[in-house]
């Protein structure tokens, strides 16, 4: 909501359209709560669609407990490649910041930018979190994404549903955490972006 120089109140709604409606959305998010075991449902759907045939690219989230630390090691996982990245820093015991390694992500971010120039079928990433949130993280990739008509599914955790939102707005269809309807969404994407190509 904002308030204009006339004290007039504007209200901006957003939607987000339910997966029943629209299958062939190019843009779709997995809103996951705390505890809800987003990155195993994600990996599913991705190996799914790759069973199909599906050139796919982007990142999977792998968290590992830290022996030595309050907090775990946060690792993405390339999907075409099997090789994994840190994207998680140590700050030291006591430290309550954002465990997100900037230079990391943004490593990570260029690497799937240059995917996407060889060319992939649909996008898979891990989170829309902070860096996203702020306008940067992983999100030069969905917008090339689209640009390209390539769809983009991504992993949203209900803390950032509201900035997601904001983001993405008509363009993104909500899925439920579930491999198999994940996997739907996937063939019909594919399906809608091929018939625009």
């Amino acid at each position: 909501m904002s308030l204009s120089a006339a004290g007039c109140m504007t209200v901006l709604i957003v939607m987000v359209k339910d997966v029943t409606t629209d299958m062939d959305q190019p843009l779709a998010a997995i809103h996951f709560g705390k505890d809800e075991g987003v990155d195993a449902v994600l990996k599913v759907a991705v190996d799914l669609l790759q069973a199909d045939g599906a050139r796919i690219g982007g990142f999977v989230q792998h968290d590992t407990e830290d022996p030595v630390a309050c907090c775990s090691i946060t690792h993405v996982e390339d999907v075409m490649t099997g090789a994994r990245h840190r994207i998680t820093q140590a700050l030291g015991a006591g430290s309550r910041g954002c465990r997100l390694d900037p230079q990391a992500l943004a490593d990570v971010a260029g690497r799937l930018l240059a995917t996407l120039d060889d060319g992939v079928d649909l996008v898979v990433l891990n989170r829309f979190g902070k860096g996203e949130a702020d306008g940067q993280g992983l999100r030069a990739v969905i917008e090339k994404a689209l640009h390209l008509g390539v769809p983009v599914l991504i992993a949203v955790r209900d803390t950032y549903r509201d900035d997601w939102e904001a983001f993405a707005g008509e363009l993104a269809v909500a899925l439920p955490l579930d491999a198999e309807r994940i996997a739907e969404w996937g063939r019909a994407a594919l399906t809608g972006a091929g018939s625009n190509a």
